[in-house]
């Protein structure tokens, strides 16, 4: 059973009803056990990644003038201590010489042209990183650099030869203002307003998870919202559930953008597969989530896109090539699809049924 599976019983329940009716003791034995479990987990608020050690009572009052008076004057007052062998200057054994390293002889008889040694003689290690990348030594950097590389004529790899192989780093989204009143939109989504076209929440951190999946709850019904967003809520798995729901029975939504949140993997695979039962929806953005997918669910999600004819634009930087060409090539099929259905409405079908006569 995949992990994804494993994890599907636990999508729909409430996580702040759960810790609303815990107990002052089982709060604290829950603050333990996180802290055994993962104590880094950057995802948990910072007063519950450590143990409180703050109910000690204060021995007197501390005053920063004082501490650092007492320590100049005691740095002062303490004398320096003697050498126990006093410096003359004399150098004593033998100077070190680095050994010369041995020259292969195959390279050594290896001569290049003039204007190609002298370019190679003057490059910078990053001009020598790409030169390496289009020559295929993919092993001096990471997937992205390489594949960057061969598609650019700019210097990508900005730290040369000397560069670590690093996964993508999760990208923070600028804080953009955003007006948007959270409640009164939501009343409005459930209201079915006309009027109302496009919800976007973008860059709201302080909106609850329920509130996230009230929007979802409303959209199930909703006939007008075309364009929905929610970049850089800290939206979660419960969210992406939620989400996942209101496209196996909305037909209003053609936009959906989640980028820049913490959905994982199983997340992200629960709004794809609701592709399948989904027709309208033409845009889907789910790029920079704080973790990476994997290679696995980036198979997955290529061969889910391959099954769908309606999706037009998909936003996600794929890690590999192989899945990233397999989604690259079902998306231009289905914009394929599209030039040849709006062709056939202008100028008929391309083989038209003769006519016949005796």
């Amino acid at each position: 059973m995949s992990y994804r599976k494993r994890i599907e019983k636990y999508q729909d329940l409430d996580e702040d009803q759960i810790l609303g009716e815990l107990t002052e003791e089982e709060i604290k034995m829950l603050e333990e056990e996180m802290v055994e479990l993962d104590p880094d987990n950057a995802l948990l608020p910072a007063g519950m990644r450590q143990r409180d050690q703050t109910k000690k009572t204060p021995t007197g009052p501390f005053k920063r003038d004082d501490l650092l008076a007492h320590l100049e004057q005691q740095a002062a007052s303490t004398k320096d201590r003697e050498d126990l062998v006093p410096f003359t200057g004399e150098k004593r054994g033998k100077a070190w010489i680095p050994k010369q390293k041995a020259i292969d002889p195959v390279l050594e008889s290896v001569t290049l042209e003039p204007e190609l040694e002298e370019a190679l003689a003057n490059a910078s290690d990053a001009e020598l990183c790409d030169i390496a990348a289009i020559l295929g030594m993919h092993t001096l950097m990471s997937n992205q650099q390489y594949y960057q590389a061969l598609g650019t004529t700019t210097i990508v790899n900005k730290e040369g030869l000397d560069s670590i192989i690093k996964p993508t780093q999760y990208k923070p989204v600028p804080d953009e203002p955003n007006s948007t009143d959270v409640e009164e939109t939501l009343e409005r989504v459930k209201n079915n307003d006309p009027d109302l076209e496009e919800v976007n929440l973008n860059n709201i951190k302080d909106i609850p998870i329920p509130t996230l999946k009230a929007y979802a709850e409303a959209l199930k019904n909703n006939t007008y919202v075309k364009k929905f967003s929610i970049v850089g809520t800290r939206s979660n798995d419960p969210v992406a559930y939620a989400l996942a729901e209101v496209l196996k029975v909305n037909s209003a939504l053609k936009s959906l953008n989640v980028e820049s949140n913490f959905i994982s993997g199983s997340g992200i695979l629960a709004i794809i597969e609701a592709l399948q039962f989904n027709k309208t929806l033409i845009e889907l953005k789910i790029d920079n989530q704080s973790q990476l997918l994997g290679n696995k669910v980036e198979m997955e999600i290529a061969s889910m896109l391959e099954k769908n004819t309606s999706l037009l634009k998909f936003g996600y930087h794929f890690t590999q090539q192989g899945p990233r060409l397999r989604a690259s090539n079902a998306m231009m099929n289905n914009n394929d699809l599209v030039r040849k259905r709006r062709l056939a409405d202008l100028n008929g079908p391309i083989f038209p049924k003769c006519r016949t006569t005796l």
